[in-house]
């Protein structure tokens, strides 16, 4: 999903940072034994993510912002100025050029109200260009989830066998491409582009569980 056009945006404006994002989501793939990996769902895809972008020159960055009121007299002399305004930013997972892109696999579904309303403010602070999150699509995993994981149950004796997923695909609190479209729909990111990208059953590189 994308608004104000963020994928022409990207690619007029800043084309080695598009580039960098079509080539990442062109090559990742979702491998089972991570991502169904009890305790380390969110930290071993988010980073496998972000550790691609890592090697493409984006860097985890806080991003913070400055405003200052400079006085002028009518002849255009300037005659003082108000106390600078400070807004704090947080730290984005990946920063390049003017695009920040944040990798929202399993966080608090909160999260995505932060990056919108940021993104928004450095956006119209002339600062940034555009914002991505990328997120899982968590009905499609789900299903996928729940298939691959019934596969692999199969193949343990009956009384090495467990039901019950390895990772919580249930939960509506957490951050997925369903909460991402709500946000979107509302208006948060103002009219600042973004594109959202979400992993679904077709990121999914084949591979059983083991």
């Amino acid at each position: 999903m994308e608004t104000n056009s963020a994928a022409a945006v990207m690619k007029a404006v800043c084309p080695n940072e598009w580039q960098n994002i079509v080539e990442v989501l062109s090559n990742y793939r979702l491998q089972a034994e991570y991502w169904l990996k009890p305790g380390g769902n969110r930290g071993d895809i988010a980073a496998q993510i972000d550790g691609m972008f890592t090697e493409l020159g984006w860097r985890e960055t806080r991003l913070d912002l400055e405003t200052r009121g400079i006085l002028y007299s009518k002849d255009n002399e300037e005659i003082g100025d108000l106390p600078p305004v400070y807004q704090q930013g947080y730290l984005v997972d990946n920063f390049k050029g003017r695009v920040v892109l944040d990798v929202e696999w399993n966080a608090k579904d909160g999260n995505l109200d932060r990056d919108l309303a940021s993104y928004r403010s450095w956006y119209e602070a002339g600062v940034i260009s555009a914002g991505v999150i990328i997120t899982k699509d968590r009905l499609s995993l789900l299903n996928l989830a729940r298939r691959i994981w019934d596969e692999y149950q199969q193949t343990l004796p009956a009384d090495q066998q467990v039901k019950k997923l390895p990772v919580d695909l249930t939960t509506s609190t957490t951050t997925t491409f369903d909460k991402a479209q709500l946000r979107m729909h509302r208006g948060v990111m103002g009219t600042c582009p973004v594109l959202i990208v979400a992993a679904s059953e077709k990121t999914w590189d084949g591979s059983p569980y083991r």
